[in-house]
C-alpha cells in the first residue's frame, strides 16, 4: 500500500491522458487518491495480462496506448492540444461517447471502441478495488488476517462452528422461513 511502484510502461503524455480519465471514470476528485494508474502500468510492463484477449483488439498493452492517443486525438477535435486539457464536462462528454461506442476516426477507427472500453474499464477497476483503501467505499473490512480463518477446511469441526473470536447470534430464527411458517407473507 505505502510501495506504489514506479512508472516503467506509460510515457509522460500518456501517463498524463490516462491519470485524467481514469480519476474521472473512478471518481477521484479529492486527494487521497489510489494512484491507479501505476499499478496499471506495474501490470502493463510485467505482461501480467488477464490471459485472454478479443479477437478484435490488439494485445491490452497496445489497446492502452492507443486509447491514450485516441483520447488526445479527440481533444484535438474539440479544439484542445490534450484531453487533460479538456474542460471537466467535455472530457465527461468524450467518456459517455467512448462508452457508448460513438468515437470515430483517427486511432479509433483501429480499434473496436466498446471493446477497448471494456479492458481499460476492467483494469482500472481490477486496480482500484483491491487496494485497501478502496475497501471502505464497498464495506468489505478486509481479509481476516492476521488471524486467518483458523477452523476453516478443518475436517474434525462442523460446518455451523464459529471462529473464537466471532460473537454468537443474538437471535437464531430465520426470518424468511419464520414469515413463510407463520403465513405473514
Amino acid at each position: 500500500m505505502h510501495e506504489v511502484p514506479e512508472i516503467r510502461f506509460f510515457d509522460e503524455r500518456e501517463l498524463e491522458t490516462l491519470t485524467v480519465f481514469a480519476d474521472l471514470f473512478l471518481a477521484q476528485d479529492s486527494d487521497p487518491r489510489i494512484p491507479v494508474m501505476a499499478y496499471v502500468d506495474e501490470k502493463l510492463f510485467k505482461g501480467e495480462l488477464d490471459g485472454y484477449q478479443y479477437f478484435d483488439l490488439p494485445d491490452d498493452r497496445e489497446t492502452w496506448r492507443r486509447v491514450a492517443r485516441g483520447l488526445d486525438e479527440e481533444a484535438q477535435r474539440r479544439g484542445e492540444e490534450r484531453f487533460a486539457r479538456l474542460t471537466p464536462e467535455d472530457q465527461l462528454e468524450v467518456m459517455h461517447d467512448f462508452d457508448n461506442g460513438r468515437l470515430h476516426g483517427g486511432v479509433w477507427d483501429t480499434l473496436n471502441v466498446s471493446r477497448a472500453w471494456s479492458v481499460v474499464t476492467r483494469h482500472l477497476s481490477q486496480q482500484f478495488y483491491s487496494h485497501p483503501w478502496a475497501w471502505n467505499e464497498i464495506g468489505f473490512g478486509g481479509p481476516a488476517y492476521p488471524r486467518g480463518y483458523s477452523r476453516f477446511g478443518s475436517p474434525h469441526l462442523q460446518s455451523a462452528e464459529r471462529e473464537e473470536w466471532e460473537g454468537k447470534e443474538a437471535y437464531e430464527r430465520d426470518p424468511v422461513q419464520d414469515t413463510q411458517e407463520r403465513g405473514l407473507e
